[in-house]
């Protein structure tokens, strides 16, 4: 029985150039996606606070603005409508 047996390793034979090649460039490419897609994972929550801060500076500036905006409107309506009732 243990004649029978091969222990010996299988013959296999080397690999080519190209499938070395294309091994390593899809570890790459693996490795690629990963990096991917932590970028868009971790600097998305630091983003998303900038954000907020930058929505709440443009609303400020916007509410300056459009203080002085929307008073000439109401006396233009104003005028328009005495001028209507006339």
């Amino acid at each position: 029985m243990s004649a029978e047996l091969d222990l010996s390793p299988p013959e296999v034979p080397e690999s080519s150039f190209l499938e070395s090649l294309l091994r390593y460039g899809l570890f790459l490419g693996a490795i690629f996606q990963l990096l991917c897609i932590f970028a868009v994972i971790i600097p998305s929550s630091k983003g998303h606070e900038q954000e907020e801060t930058e929505s709440t500076d443009g609303r400020a500036a916007e509410l300056k603005r459009s203080k002085g905006g929307p008073a000439p409107q109401i006396r233009q309506k104003l005028k328009k409508e005495s001028k209507k009732k006339r």
